[in-house]
Formats: structure tokens, C-alpha cells, sequence
């Protein structure tokens, strides 16, 4: 039993040594068949490989040539271009030395030609000298025989001459000038009336007086008792921002403004105005309401000159002159309104400029302008004459001498030095003298109020100050960080001793002074 396992054992092994043996045998056959198969294989693929870049190559140097004959035929055909280029510019060069040559030529032909006909003049001019020495021996040997003959000599033939000239010539211009001026004697006088009644037929304007009162009309009377507001602070708060005294009375729908400022008075109805349509009245809103119409009157104020230079044809005008021409619809001149004067004696001096053969823009012009003086910025300006303060404007802003002389000279306040000044004079006498067209009342009225106003702005810590009621009171209002409220008492007291001794007035003047201490806080 065990030999045979042990044979078993031992075939097995030996089986497996032979098999084993058999294998490798096999293997070895297997990878020499592949060896051969992988050398055919890559003999093939560079065979392959030969015959492809054989082919590349044939290509390249096909394509290469190509090339190089494309090449050639673009470097000749620039060479071609570049000597043809060369040959024109070589052509060119000749043309220009022959025309060179010829010019110079025809210069030194011309140069000969010159120089002939210079010796031929320097010739002429040597004949001509030695004739005008001839002639002038001739000549003083003639003077020397008519000198001997009337016995004179020539200076004293000269003076005799000029003398007997100067008397014929004075007694012939003194005829003339005696004929001239009694001619124009007889018809100046007749033709400046001709020019001054066709000035005036040829303007027809309205003649309409300023007054101090304006009407205020509203729909019902419970408006009323809303303006007057609770124990009357509502009109209060108004006059005291306006400077307007306002007159609620018995009157069915209406209640009246009155105040000499014109321009006070036309923020105050326009203020009134906008409260009444809001609806909301009370002291911060009408504060608030004066301020925005004071600014919408100042624009209205620069629309207004703007406009007058417009229709009167007048361009260049300073933007202030413009401002100042604006101001004057809310000015008046003895009752006359000051912007309507000052266009009608534009349009005046404009035709009566043009019926003499000067200037008429230029005259209408100085005619707008002559009483810009009369509304002043600052207070200090109120005691120059409103013609010297026109003039000095003009001057500043660029006007031209004639127009600043006409405004200047239109009251004789200055010697005239131009035509126009004259005619600037005629004209505003002319606007100022037609019947209804001033009142001189009216004028010292205003004066009176505007001195009342200006005693109280000559104390300290005045603020502002109105006079009201006809000049039967002065409202003043004071700062009330300067002046307390003894020093109120006083100032009240001072203001009526200066009013007394140095203005003349009827009747009775008030003085009120007021004084506010408000405390504003923002909560956010």
C-alpha cells in the first residue's frame, strides 16, 4: 500500500517535471513566432515610413519651389516699380535744370535790360538837373527884373497879397454868418416847436397817479375774522412782517392795505393772497409766506426790466441796470409812476433823436436810464442827488459817456457835453408837465414818511421800521439781544424828542417799539 502511494507520488512528480519542460518548450516556441512576426511588422512599418517621407519630401521641395518662384516675381516686380519710380524722377530733374537754365536766362537777359535802361535814366536825370538849374537861374533872374521894375520885393508882394485876401475873405464869412444866423433866428424857433409838437402827437400814453392804498377783496366776511386771528395776532404778525397797515373795517368784502412803499404793499396783497387760498393763518405760516412772495418779487423785478429792454429795442444793458429798471414799477415820482415815465421819455428822446439825425437807440438808451438814481439800494445813497447817483451807476457799469452825461446833466446837476443831454432835459420836462400827470402832494407825503422812517433806523438796535396810518405812527422793532425792555421804554421816548425837533408834521405821531424774544428748538 504505502509503495503504491509512493508511485503514485513519484508519477505525479514526474508528470509535472515533463509537463512543466513541455510548457517552457511551448513558451519558447510561441515567443520566437512572435520575435518574427514583430520584426516582419516593423520592417514593414519602416518600409511604410520610408515611402511616406519620400513622398513629404517631394512635396515640400515642390511646394518650396513654388515658393521661391512666387518670390522672385514679386522682387521683380518691385525692382520694375522702384526703376520706374527712378526713371520719372530722373525725367522730372531734367525737365526742371532746362527750366532752370531757361529762367536763368531769361535773367540775365532781363539783368541787361535793366542795366540799359538804368545808365539811359541816370542820363535823362543828369539832362533834367542841369535844365532845372537853367530854369531856376531864369526864373530868379525874372524876379530879380520885376523887383526892379514895381520897386517891391517878393516877401513884400506876398504880404501885400495876403492881406488884401484876409480882408475880402473876412468880409465876405462875416456876410455869410450874419445871413446865416438871422435866417436861423427866424425859423429855430419855429422848427423846434414843429419837432417838440410831433415828438408828443406821436406818443399817447396813459396817465395814471400812484396811490398809497390798495384794496384787498375777498369772497365772504368770515375771511375776516380769520386774518384778524385770536386777540388780533394773526394782522399783527402781518404788519409786523410787512410793514403794512391793514385797515379792516366795516366794508362788505374787502379790506385795505395802505402803505407809501408800493413794493411793501404788493407783498403784502400777494401774501394775503396765498393765506386766504391756503387756508392755514397763523403768525409762523404768514412769516413764512412773506419771505417766499419778497423772493418772487424780486424775480418779478428782473422779469419786469427784462421786458422794458425787450419793447424798447435797448440791448447790452448791465444785468443790474436791468434790476434797477425793474425797480422802478414799484416807485413813483410826485405821484407818477417811475417806469412809465422813464419809457415814455425813452420813446420821446427816441423820435425827437431821430427828427434831429442823431442817435434814437442811443437816446432811448439814456432816456430809460436818466432816473435810475432815484431807486436807491442803500440808505447812504439817499442823500445824493438821484441824477449825480444815476450817473455814478452808469459809469460803473459800463455805459457810454454820452448816456452817463445825459443822465448826469438831465437837472443841471452837471455841464452838458453832448447834443443828447439836451434833448434827454426837453423830454422829461415834456413827461413830467402834461396835465394830471404829477401831483406834488402826493411826493412830500411820501418824503415825509420815508424821513420818519430813517430818524428811527439812526438809533441802535433798530431792526426795522414802518411808518403807518397816514404817518400818524411809527412802528419800530428792535433786536432783542441789544435792546432790553427799560432800554425799549427809552428808545421810544428818544425817537418821539427827535421827531419833534426835527421834522415839521400835523397833528400827532405815535411811536410804537416792539420787541420779541422767541425760543425755537427742532425735535427730530
Amino acid at each position: 500500500m504505502d509503495q503504491t502511494i509512493i508511485f503514485s507520488i513519484a508519477g505525479v512528480a514526474i508528470g509535472a517535471i515533463i509537463g512543466f519542460v513541455i510548457a517552457k518548450i511551448m513558451e519558447k516556441n510561441n515567443a520566437s513566432k512572435l520575435t518574427k512576426n514583430a520584426k516582419k511588422s516593423a520592417s514593414n512599418i519602416l518600409r511604410d515610413a520610408n515611402s511616406e517621407g519620400e513622398s513629404i519630401k517631394k512635396d515640400k521641395m515642390l511646394q518650396a519651389k513654388e515658393k521661391f518662384i512666387e518670390l522672385k516675381s514679386e522682387h521683380e516686380k518691385v525692382i520694375s516699380s522702384r526703376e520706374k519710380k527712378i526713371s520719372e524722377a530722373e525725367k522730372r530733374t531734367r525737365d526742371k535744370e532746362s527750366q532752370v537754365s531757361s529762367e536763368l536766362a531769361k535773367s540775365k537777359k532781363s539783368n541787361l535790360e535793366v542795366e540799359a535802361k538804368q545808365k539811359d535814366y541816370n542820363h535823362r536825370l543828369e539832362v533834367l538837373d542841369k535844365k532845372q538849374e537853367e530854369v531856376d537861374r531864369l526864373h530868379k533872374s525874372q524876379i530879380q527884373q520885376l523887383e526892379v521894375i514895381s520897386s517891391l520885393s517878393a516877401e513884400d508882394a506876398k504880404t501885400q497879397l495876403v492881406e488884401s485876401l484876409k480882408g475880402e475873405a473876412k468880409i465876405e464869412s462875416m456876410a455869410y454868418v450874419q445871413g446865416k444866423m438871422e435866417e436861423a433866428k427866424l425859423t429855430a424857433q419855429q422848427d423846434a416847436k414843429k419837432i417838440i409838437i410831433n415828438t408828443i402827437q406821436r406818443i399817447g400814453t396813459e396817465e395814471a397817479v400812484d396811490n398809497c392804498v390798495s384794496v384787498f377783496n375777498i369772497e365772504n366776511d368770515d375771511v375776516k375774522g380769520r386774518i384778524i386771528g385770536r386777540e388780533g395776532r394773526n394782522i399783527r404778525a402781518i404788519e409786523a412782517a410787512t410793514g403794512v397797515e391793514i385797515i379792516v373795517d366795516d366794508t362788505p368784502e374787502a379790506i385795505i392795505l395802505s402803505c407809501f412803499d408800493s413794493v411793501r404793499r404788493e407783498i403784502a396783497r400777494l401774501s394775503l393772497h396765498k393765506l386766504v387760498t391756503d387756508g392755514r393763518i397763523h403768525p409762523a405760516r404768514i412769516e413764512e409766506v412773506v419771505k417766499k412772495t419778497q423772493k418772487q418779487i424780486e424775480q418779478e423785478i428782473i422779469e419786469v426790466g427784462k421786458r422794458t429792454v425787450i419793447d424798447l429795442g435797448i440791448h447790452g444793458l448791465h444785468p443790474e441796470l436791468i434790476k434797477m429798471v425793474g425797480r422802478m414799477k414799484y416807485r413813483s415820482s410826485y405821484g407818477q409812476n417811475l417806469l412809465q415815465h422813464s419809457r415814455e421819455v425813452a420813446k420821446l428822446c427816441g423820435i425827437m433823436a431821430a427828427e434831429l439825425g442823431l442817435n434814437p437807440k442811443l437816446a432811448k438808451r439814456a432816456g430809460l436810464l436818466h432816473d435810475i438814481g432815484k431807486v436807491p439800494d442803500a440808505e447812504a445813497d439817499m442823500e445824493t442827488p438821484h441824477a449825480i447817483l444815476g450817473m455814478q451807476w452808469a459809469e460803473k457799469f459800463g455805459e457810454k459817456p454820452e448816456v452817463c452825461n445825459a443822465i448826469g446833466a438831465h437837472h443841471d446837476e452837471v455841464e452838458m457835453t453832448s447834443l443828447l443831454s439836451p434833448i434827454i432835459q426837453v423830454c422829461d420836462a415834456i413827461s413830467g408837465a402834461r396835465p394830471g400827470a404829477r401831483r406834488q402832494v402826493l411826493d412830500s407825503y411820501i418824503q415825509r414818511l420815508k424821513d420818519l422812517e430813517d430818524i428811527a433806523f439812526g438809533f441802535q438796535g433798530v431792526k426795522k421800521a414802518y411808518a403807518i396810518q397816514a404817518g400818524r405812527e411809527l412802528r419800530v422793532i428792535v433786536e432783542s439781544e441789544r435792546v432790553n425792555d427799560q432800554n425799549a421804554a427809552d428808545l421810544s421816548f428818544s425817537i418821539s424828542q427827535k421827531i419833534q425837533t426835527d421834522m415839521t408834521y400835523p397833528g400827532q405821531v405815535k411811536v410804537t417799539v416792539i420787541r420779541e424774544t422767541r425760543a425755537v428748538n427742532i425735535a427730530k
